[in-house]
């Protein structure tokens, strides 16, 4: 007889406020990639990026666009989209270390302070994309679903 581990994949009504408000975040820097405050993004751009600095503002304000509405509205695929959103955050954190690094001044962050305290939301943002989907939950209990049925083998 093979243990079974029940994943629902339920999430909290608080997961979902927060998933929602983490999607409508993303819809607004999106926008504001593509709009009113370009500048202050493409100061985020390391140097070292082989691309023009406005095209990766546009293209990652596209991205946040896609993830944001992806978070609002996929919530069928929110696991999924948790984890693409998770990578995308940990992607751009190079950009908020070219900033500090780099002392540049962008979004009201004019000290090394301020630039320094900021790396330290980017993973907040990440724990929050896998909490907030479930992603994280998911994951663990098929990681703990597999073992078991293994051990059962």
């Amino acid at each position: 007889m093979k243990a079974k581990i029940k994943q629902n994949g339920k999430i909290s009504l608080i997961q979902t406020i927060f998933r929602t408000l983490l999607g409508g975040g993303l819809l607004l820097a999106g926008t504001s990639h593509l709009a009113w405050a370009r500048s202050e993004f493409l100061a985020q751009v390391p140097q070292w990026v082989p691309l023009d600095g406005d095209l990766v503002v546009v293209l990652s304000g596209i991205v946040e666009l896609i993830l944001g509405a992806s978070l609002v509205l996929l919530g069928r695929y929110r696991v999924h989209v948790g984890w693409v959103v998770a990578v995308f955050f940990v992607l751009i954190f190079p950009g908020n270390i070219s900033q500090y690094v780099n002392g540049i001044d962008a979004f009201g962050l004019n000290t090394d302070l301020s630039r320094a305290i900021r790396l330290f939301f980017q993973p907040v943002l990440v724990i929050w994309a896998l909490w907030s989907t479930g992603a994280w939950q998911s994951t663990f209990r098929s990681i703990a679903a597999t073992k078991l049925n293994d051990m059962d083998d």
